[in-house]
């Protein structure tokens, strides 16, 4: 009897020791875990309102520089344009006028671009008697000055020119003799007339006193 006893009391005590042994290794466990995930989420960046709005500043700037696909396939940036409209707001004469001028003009640093129109049949030189007259309506541009030179010509409407080799102001012996006159509308130049850049060109729009 005595035996069976102990041998109860025995086993009784060795399973109470088994369980409080699984439940710390249980607690343990669990306080592992635990500090695993507050480590991580101390790692982890958090991102506040005042991050997302930076980022999506940055996207809408990135976004905006970008180029745009046009659609025949070719790109253009949003400056381009800018200048386009800029560009746009002028009559296509004044931009004829500024191009020719910022490809042709002797001088570029000019106080005012000068716009002589100047019809069909005017005499080349006014002071001589047996000048040539021109064949059609043409346009002469000058500066203030002598030394700024001019140029005249005729458009075309294809983006070319016929450029005159008429001088703003005539010097030598008259009368020159038809002769000299035929020779000089005979060397009438073609120019193809370049875009240019388009603040030089509103530049020299700026600059323009047409004489009516």
């Amino acid at each position: 009897m005595n035996t069976v006893v102990k041998v109860i009391c025995f086993s009784a005590v060795f399973l109470l020791l088994t369980g409080c042994v699984g439940n710390n290794n249980e607690e343990a466990t669990t306080d592992a875990s635990e500090e695993i995930s507050a480590t991580e989420s101390a790692e982890e960046p958090s991102i506040g309102e005042g991050d997302e709005a930076n980022m999506n500043k940055e996207n809408e700037v990135s976004s905006e520089e970008s180029a745009l696909v046009e659609p025949d396939g070719s790109t253009s940036n949003t400056s381009d344009q800018k200048n386009e409209e800029s560009l746009s707001q002028y009559p296509s004469e004044h931009i004829e006028y500024a191009r020719v001028w910022l490809q042709l003009g002797a001088n570029q640093d000019i106080d005012g671009l000068y716009v002589n129109k100047i019809p069909a049949g005017t005499l080349l030189n006014p002071d001589d008697e047996t000048s040539g007259v021109y064949p059609e309506d043409v346009i002469q541009l000058a500066g203030s000055r002598l030394i700024d030179g001019s140029v005249t010509y005729s458009g075309n409407g294809d983006g070319t020119i016929n450029v005159y080799p008429v001088p703003l102001r005539w010097d030598g012996e008259y009368p020159a003799g038809e002769e000299f006159y035929e020779e000089m509308i005979s060397n009438t130049e073609l120019v193809s007339v370049d875009v240019g850049e388009d603040e030089e060109v509103i530049r020299l729009i700026e600059l323009l006193e047409i004489q009516e």
